[in-house]
């Protein structure tokens, strides 16, 4: 069979990558490579990701051209003498901020290549594109076909920005004798994705890995990057073959194996080591939570790519994107080559340098230490706190609420009640004293008082140690008033100021039942946080996030104070007594 030259334009991103190794092991394309690069960086020997592609080099079956959409004298050369265009710049996601940027690269890019492809005699040129053009992030699509119309509201300016150089591609077709068409890949993933599966690990890794978000019933398309690859092949050969039932049409692209969103998320994310979340958020409050990223995003530039994170993984949970990929099938006589839970072993196996590092053996091996356990410091206050002897808590219970009663709910002074205390107290030992020899037997007695002997006794390194927290304490204080001082924090200053108003409302003004509730409490949470500390640290954190950003977006509109212009000293020098003499 005689070779067949085409040119990839974005031939080092994450799809372009993959349709490369194909067109090379397929054996009847000579491949030039046309990206950004300027160069052509391969992975490193012991990768074997690039192997067709170094053998092609060698052997002179592949070549590079470095390639600028936005300048076209460098379009026109990198395409000379082709026959095939795959076109993809799918690795741009992050662009969503910079308008001017985007557009350049993706309309104003394809204007360009479809306008060099047909200067140069270009006869195929086949575009991916994405199957959020008709998603609005708002309502459902349930087997979705190529009659969808583009939506009037996209989800991002990506998607946005894709449905324009999708439909000029597809408007230039048969002009000049260039045939085009459109494929549709849905949620691609696989083997070097910088974008579905780094979003699931991002989430993983915050507070929200704690929430099935939007619900576990919501159902989607995924594509594995080896079936777009795949896909793109069939269409050039069906506009080769039977040009008018494919050129200047668009297709959708999927595995033909509709999932549920968290299922298939968790299939990759438990691959990894991370813990499955088991807390169902409802619709209402998905879209709500949505709807604070969005506002957070607008105030914070949205730098921060943990939230945009979380805020594509919201939008691809809450809804349902399934699509009937029957038109591919009958016209491009595409079918996925990789099914669905390989191209998840296979991306997870690839992904393993991204793999939770567990601090101890993975949960089922051996019981793991508790949060809280760890931090109250698995000593004899983690074994009261968390009942570990039920009868040695209780007492201890007990005799948290006598002093509680004794010192607060009594009404007493401090000295006074300080001073009755420990006259019961050399009371109570004095007569125990001589009551258990009588009672107990000598022995018995004094090994009892041998045990009870240390308890009263304080060394000295326990005091050293008391001293150094004292001073650290102290010296943690001098700081942040020197930062008060300066005038430059105004995150700090509100958590001073909140601090200070909470220890004010419940220990000054309320000293009594705060002190009740909080030893009560300590007694109760620390139990029941020990069995559900997934669930509260999910709580816990969102809450914290959302104060965090909102903190963030006040102290970001207020002005850091600068010194006066009369604090700037303006007064001229003095001539010194030499001088005046002269």
């Amino acid at each position: 069979m005689a070779s067949r030259s085409c040119v990839v334009i974005g031939g080092r991103s994450f799809t372009g990558r993959c349709l490369v190794v194909r067109l090379l092991t397929l054996g009847n394309w000579i491949v030039r490579i046309a990206d950004s690069a300027h160069s052509l960086q391969l992975d490193p020997p012991e990768s074997n990701y690039d192997s067709p592609l170094r053998r092609a080099l060698s052997t002179g079956r592949a070549s590079y051209a470095h390639l600028d959409v936005r300048h076209k004298p460098s379009i026109q050369n990198a395409i000379e003498g082709s026959e095939v265009l795959f076109y993809m710049d799918d690795d741009i996601h992050s662009c969503n901020q910079d308008f001017y940027f985007a557009y350049s690269i993706i309309v104003q890019g394809a204007k360009n290549v479809v306008n060099a492809a047909r200067r140069c005699k270009v006869k195929r040129l086949i575009y991916t594109s994405t199957a959020d053009v008709v998603f609005d992030a708002s309502h459902d699509i349930r087997s979705g076909n190529e009659t969808l119309i583009y939506s009037s509201k996209f989800k991002d300016l990506y998607s946005e920005l894709k449905a324009q150089a999708e439909a000029y591609v597809l408007l230039a077709n048969d002009i000049d004798g260039l045939l085009t068409c459109a494929i549709r890949p849905s949620n691609v993933f696989g083997p070097g994705d910088t974008l579905l599966l780094p979003s699931f690990i991002q989430v993983a890794k915050s507070a929200w890995a704690k929430f099935i978000i939007g619900g576990d019933q919501t159902t989607s398309d995924f594509t594995y990057v080896e079936n777009v690859a795949h896909a793109l092949i069939c269409a050039e050969a069906a506009l080769t073959s039977h040009m008018l039932v494919v050129s200047g049409k668009v297709f959708f692209i999927t595995n033909f194996q509709p999932t549920k969103s968290w299922q298939f998320a968790l299939c990759m994310l438990e691959g990894l080591g991370y813990y499955r979340p088991i807390i169902k958020l409802p619709d209402v409050v998905v879209r709500c939570i949505v709807f604070l990223i969005k506002w957070m995003d607008l105030n914070i530039s949205s730098r921060d790519h943990k939230h945009v994170s979380v805020h594509n993984t919201i939008q691809l949970m809450s809804r349902t994107r399934t699509y009937n990929c029957s038109a591919a099938e009958r016209h491009l006589q595409y079918s996925p080559i990789v099914p669905l839970d390989d191209g998840i072993t296979l991306t997870v196996k690839s992904f393993k340098l991204l793999a939770k590092d567990w601090p101890t053996t993975r949960y089922g091996d051996v019981i793991e230490q508790s949060k809280i356990e760890e931090i109250l410091g698995s000593g004899e206050v983690a074994d009261i706190l968390l009942w570990r002897d039920e009868k040695r808590s209780f007492i201890c219970f007990l005799g948290v609420a006598f002093l509680y009663y004794w010192f607060c709910v009594c009404e007493r002074r401090i000295v006074s009640s300080t001073a009755q205390l420990l006259l019961l107290i050399v009371v109570l030992l004095f007569g125990y004293a001589r009551i258990s020899p009588k009672v107990y037997g000598y022995a018995r007695f004094s090994s009892k008082i041998s045990r009870m002997l240390p308890l009263f006794e304080l060394s000295e390194m326990s005091m050293r140690s008391f001293v150094r927290s004292i001073v650290n304490i102290w010296n943690e204080v001098g700081h942040v008033a020197r930062s008060l001082a300066e005038g430059n924090d105004w995150s700090l200053f509100f958590k001073v100021v909140v601090a200070i108003y909470l220890f004010q409302l419940l220990v000054v003004n309320n000293f009594p039942t705060s002190m009740g509730l909080g030893l009560a409490f300590s007694f109760i949470f620390c139990l029941i946080y020990e069995q559900y500390d997934v669930e509260i640290n999910g709580i816990i954190g969102i809450i914290f996030e959302i104060v965090r950003q909102s903190i963030v977006c006040v102290t970001s509109r207020l002005l850091i104070p600068t010194p006066s212009p009369l604090c700037i000293n303006t007064t001229k020098p003095t001539k010194s007594n030499d001088q005046r003499q002269a």
